[in-house]
């Protein structure tokens, strides 16, 4: 793994986390899915790219939903 796929980790790891956190406290399921993910998918795309582009969906499903 180089610096640059490592960095974008720990980014969306940290979003994910906030997300999480959020979801949790406010009882909703959207952003606490959404959050998970973000903390879980960077272990399994090692292109920075494709984890970039997956995350950033990730980001935006609850701004879509709303839910």
């Amino acid at each position: 793994m180089d610096e640059n796929a490592l960095i974008v980790s720990v980014l969306f790891g940290l979003i994910g986390t906030g997300m999480f956190m959020y979801g949790k406290k406010a009882g909703r399921m959207i952003p606490l899915g959404a959050g998970l993910g973000l903390m879980v998918i960077p272990y399994f795309i090692p292109n920075v790219i494709a984890l970039i582009l997956m995350c950033m969906a990730l980001f935006a499903v609850p701004i879509v939903i709303k839910g």
